[in-house]
């Protein structure tokens, strides 16, 4: 039962299996990291991209993470987030084309979707920008904008602790079969010893016939 369980705990499927289960664990892992852990302690909020004006650069159903910034160190090509009017919560995402002074000598932007042909009618203020863009995942934007706060805390919850009980799972999984292998490999040891000293005894006991079956004579 031991050399059976032991083939297949070493065959190639039993490894397959193995590495894509922690392959599957660390991107998880990774995904759940970038996605709420970075946002959350760095300030930075997540919006769901659901037009084309940025394709190919952020397509529908991205998800985009959008960190605060100071419009004095905002630059031309940056993309930023802003809202399409001042106070209101409706926001766009948009890349900087031109950046110009007010009559109030503040500085202004202009701003055009990269699918688009034209810039935007209006300049965007520094009240109106929310940030510009840290990084972004393509298509977990839907996810986002499915679930609501609170199935997003419960689901995440869920997902968390799965994930921390498979990697108790499959390391206390291998510490066992760490220490079952270091025993069967001492067995097998004692054994090999076993046998040497049988075959020793064996043949001592031969030998010891064999002198006592020769009888000399004068």
């Amino acid at each position: 039962m031991d050399a059976q369980h032991r083939a297949q705990r070493s065959g190639p499927i039993w490894w397959i299996t193995s590495i894509a289960s922690w392959l599957l664990l660390l991107v998880l892992s990774a995904l759940i990291i970038a996605t709420i852990v970075v946002p959350y302690l760095a300030g930075a909020q997540r919006y769901t991209v659901l037009t084309g004006s940025m394709s190919p650069t952020y397509k529908p159903g991205s998800l985009i993470v959008v960190k605060e910034a100071d419009a004095n160190d905002l630059a031309i090509g940056t993309p930023i987030t802003f809202q399409l009017e001042s106070g209101k919560p409706t926001v766009v995402t948009h890349r900087i084309v031109a950046i110009s002074e007010n009559t109030r000598g503040e500085r202004v932007f202009t701003t055009q979707g990269d699918a688009n042909s034209i810039p935007d009618e209006k300049p965007v203020i520094p009240e109106q920008i929310r940030g510009k863009v840290w990084y972004s995942f393509p298509y977990l934007g839907y996810v986002h904008s499915w679930l609501t706060g609170e199935q997003r805390k419960i689901i995440l919850s869920i997902v968390v602790t799965a994930l921390a009980a498979y990697a108790v799972y499959m390391f206390v999984s291998g510490t066992r079969e760490g220490r079952r292998d270091r025993r069967n490999r001492a067995a097998n040891v004692d054994d090999v010893q076993m046998s040497d000293d049988i075959q020793l005894s064996e043949t001592a006991t031969a030998s010891h016939n064999e002198s006592a079956g020769h009888v000399t004579t004068l």
